[in-house]
């Protein structure tokens, strides 16, 4: 059985990660959303256990301490952790997993990773959009908005780690962009030949 490919979607915080994934993802069939556990309160309109599994600082740090996560990070004074088990079982059972995550918890993820995992960025078309788009979510405190941005200056310095770009300057072209990237590494030569094993079937053979 070939194994999945597990996409870690990343980017700045308020660029459209979330709006991109899903639309895509809908269009797609045999792909698995990876749910992140974080210790942040639900923004209006989230479900536990749909966007994120919720859970209280307690809880979480249990999970670090038994080492359930694949990568955990605390982000903008919260903190997020990807279960390990769901990952790894879902990519040896041949799954294609979409994970969206933060730059950091990317990085992380990658270093354990690195053969099963594309990385994809997703950023803004330029820092002063970004500002505007955070400002018009209206999620944030003015003191979060800043930590969110002050990140992101890191955030957008890694993109060249990353395997692919995704500029969110129109919200459809980039849903067909990730699209893309998708199929693109499905069908690359080398994951299809390891699935077949030779090429004993693209020998011609002589009349």
């Amino acid at each position: 059985m070939t194994k999945g490919i597990l996409y870690v979607v990343s980017g700045p915080s308020g660029v459209g990660k979330s709006s991109i994934i899903k639309e895509a993802m809908k269009r797609l069939k045999g792909f698995t959303f990876s749910i992140s556990y974080t210790t942040r309160k639900p923004r209006p309109g989230e479900v536990n256990g749909k966007d994120y599994f919720f859970v209280d600082e307690k809880t979480f740090d249990e999970m670090v301490k038994n080492n359930e996560f694949l990568e955990y990070a605390e982000v903008h004074g919260h903190k997020y952790g990807t279960s390990k088990s769901f990952i790894k079982e879902k990519i040896n059972e041949g799954f294609s997993i979409v994970l969206d995550i933060d730059v950091q918890g990317a990085l992380n993820v990658v270093k354990q990773m690195r053969k099963e995992t594309v990385l994809i960025f997703i950023a803004p078309p330029s820092y002063s959009e970004l500002k505007k788009r955070l400002l018009n979510r209206g999620t944030e405190k003015m003191e979060d908005l800043k930590r969110r941005l002050e990140d992101a200056k890191w955030e957008l310095s890694k993109i060249n780690e990353f395997d692919y770009l995704i500029v969110n300057e129109d919200l459809n072209e980039s849903i067909n962009q990730l699209i893309s990237i998708f199929i693109a590494e499905q069908i690359k030569t080398e994951r299809v030949t390891e699935h077949l094993g030779n090429y004993s079937f693209f020998k011609f053979e002589e009349e």
